[in-house]
């Protein structure tokens, strides 16, 4: 009876069920965003600045989700991971937190395509084909500024991740300087055929701010607080163990943690802040984070800690 008791104790644990991949964990994540956007709706409405219609607000949650699974294949792909799915829901959880994440649709498709360049440029460690990641790298990230300009900020990201991965050659670095001005000029067409000069497709004015002021609201502060509190802790910790991982992967697990710094940076200027902005940060943090967990040993302390997690959301949402 004790055994029998035992094992359904562990089959209960948060942490064994997204042990591995599994449906139930990807319904999970989907209900959760879900909710976040519901929760917009009908709690948040007055932060809404535009009232997007039906399908645009359907295709806002797809792009999410979508957003979700790409993290989920970049852990899978390049050994981010003890082969656990933590990432997926500690993601949806951010997104719970903040669920004006779904404010902005012009952020949500930004932060897809710096997903995609960020898939690009950690896949240079095969060593093949690095001259197409790298325009693809510069390309993506030139694509996510022109929906959100300050996006922009990760370019350099590019050029720190070729010297992780101890690319010493000098075209390398000229590629995705390639790639950004290959999509200049294809902008600069489409604004000449389609509005008959050559800047009207581009941003017209460049804006920064440092008022946070828009932040004062006790859910928002929450939802900062989590972040700060649950990343740094965990960053502590997931900086003295990339000495452990295998060297040809140490680069990747580097790559993740500058992201999450450029991230910041962008949450720290964007000239509105709303905490639409803050998406940028929920990839590279829940790699961390997950990363963190997985080291826990103490099986109760890593299901504390994930519970804590979660409860803390939830909260915010009721209070």
């Amino acid at each position: 009876m004790y055994i029998y008791t035992a094992k359904i104790q562990k089959e209960l644990m948060i942490t064994t069920i997204f042990s591995k991949s599994k449906p139930i964990n990807f319904l999970i994540v989907f209900c959760v965003l879900l909710a976040s956007l519901l929760i917009l709706e009908f709690k948040y409405a007055h932060s809404l600045s535009v009232n997007y219609g039906l399908g645009t607000k359907i295709s806002m949650f797809l792009i999410v989700f979508f957003s979700v699974l790409l993290l989920h294949f970049i852990v899978v792909k390049n050994g981010l991971s003890q082969q656990s799915n933590i990432e997926l829901l500690v993601f949806a959880l951010f997104v719970l937190a903040v669920p004006q994440t779904f404010i902005s649709y012009k952020i949500i498709v930004s932060n897809m395509f710096i997903l995609m360049a960020l898939r690009r440029m950690i896949s240079i460690r095969s060593k093949k084909e690095i001259i197409k990641k790298l325009f693809d790298s510069g390309f993506l990230i030139g694509l996510a500024s022109v929906f959100y300009f300050w996006s922009i900020l990760f370019f350099p990201l590019i050029i720190i991740s070729l010297l992780f991965f101890s690319e010493s050659k000098a075209k390398y670095y000229f590629i995705p300087v390639l790639g950004l001005a290959t999509l200049v000029v294809i902008l600069t067409a489409v604004s000449v055929i389609f509005y008959g000069d050559i800047f009207s497709i581009f941003p017209q004015k460049i804006a920064f701010s440092f008022n946070y002021t828009a932040y004062n609201s006790f859910q928002l502060i929450g939802a900062i607080t989590i972040l700060l509190s649950f990343g740094l802790w965990s960053s502590v910790f997931y900086l003295t163990t990339i000495k452990k991982k295998m060297r040809s992967y140490r680069p990747s697990y580097k790559i993740m943690f500058v992201a999450c710094m450029f991230a910041t940076a962008i949450a720290i200027i964007t000239p509105n802040k709303n905490g639409s902005e803050m998406i940028f940060l929920f990839a590279p943090l829940s790699v961390i984070i997950m990363n963190y967990i997985e080291t826990i040993t103490d099986n109760w302390f890593k299901n504390s800690f994930l519970a804590l997690l979660i409860i803390a959301p939830i909260v915010l949402l009721v209070l």
